[in-house]
């Protein structure tokens, strides 16, 4: 048995990451190779990826950013190995890389795709101004896994996985999404859609990158944004609306005709919520309203354009 570790990074400082799981070969034979891939990365960062390298560690890199959806597919198409574990580079381990190996192979041969999980640091940031990215973290990632196994698909995340490296056989990630967000709900979607089993596991990983709460709301504005793209291209509505909470709450709005009232919210009040938001009081019940409004938004934006 060979596991590829695959870490997709874009001007991120994963030396500490890489490090830790350099020094678990030795221990994990499984481990066969480490392997970076740098999506578009400034030189300075190109630089310290590549001082990274020797002791079954390489580097791949892109010229340009290709976005995350292709930068790991090269990496599943470079990797070696039976299993491909998958890890984003603003992960930590909470433990040893040798106990989190191990974990790994005691459950590697229930399931063609496992979900370790996502973990965050008990007290809040001292930074108030990164407390909306780790207070939504906290109450809506950090989830056990008998808790992600109810609805196995819905809970798909890339942060922390590791497939047989057959499944790439059947699907790959989708490199028609450019813009970011919800890359993983489609993977979610597809692999439900293939037939193919994702089983979840206690193996968490720390979530170390937290945005400031404006990168934070931008990236969720740009995420429910291709949310909605996404609704529209999918070939079966029913099962992509089973893998996404927001949309099984939309169209439950949409039955009860409030979608326009929403809509009409958000485009009245948003910056008013942001703002609010933007506090160290802010509340996730908010948050969670600011998302749905901010949806049904841009659902009417679509439905306007079908009609011209």
């Amino acid at each position: 048995m060979k596991i590829s570790l695959l870490i997709p990074v874009f001007d991120y400082d994963i030396v500490e990451l890489v490090h830790c799981m350099k020094g678990a070969i030795d221990k994990v034979p499984e481990l066969y190779e480490i392997i970076i891939g740098d999506d578009g990365s400034s030189a300075e960062y190109k630089e310290l990826y590549k001082s990274l390298e020797g002791n079954n560690v390489r580097v791949i890199s892109s010229e340009n950013n290709i976005g995350r959806a292709a930068i790991r597919n090269r990496l599943a198409l470079e990797a070696k190995g039976d299993y491909l574990l998958f890890v984003d580079a603003d992960a930590t381990l909470p433990g040893t890389a040798e106990a989190y190996l191990k974990k790994w192979l005691t459950v590697i041969n229930r399931s063609m795709v496992l979900c370790g999980g996502t973990l965050y640091h008990g007290s809040p940031p001292g930074d108030p101004d990164r407390l909306l990215r780790w207070k939504y973290g906290k109450r809506k990632e950090e989830i056990k896994a008998s808790e992600r196994n109810k609805h196995p698909h819905a809970g798909f995340s890339t942060f922390n996985v590791i497939f047989d490296k057959s499944v790439f056989s059947k699907i790959r990630f989708d490199e028609e999404l450019k813009q970011y967000g919800h890359e993983d709900t489609l993977m979610g979607y597809q692999l439900r859609k293939a037939g193919i089993d994702v089983l979840h596991i206690d193996n968490g990983l720390l979530h170390g990158g937290l945005e400031s709460n404006k990168d934070f709301l931008d990236k969720t504005r740009l995420g429910i944004e291709n949310l909605s793209r996404l609704f529209d291209s999918v070939t079966d509505k029913k099962v992509f609306s089973e893998c996404v909470r927001i949309i099984r709450i939309y169209n439950k709005c949409k039955f009860l005709r409030l979608t326009q009232i929403l809509s009409n919210i958000y485009l009245r009040y948003s910056e008013k919520m942001e703002i609010r938001l933007d506090t160290p009081d802010m509340s996730l019940c908010l948050f969670s309203f600011y998302k749905i409004c901010m949806f049904c938004s841009f659902r009417e934006i679509q439905s306007k354009k079908k009609v011209l």
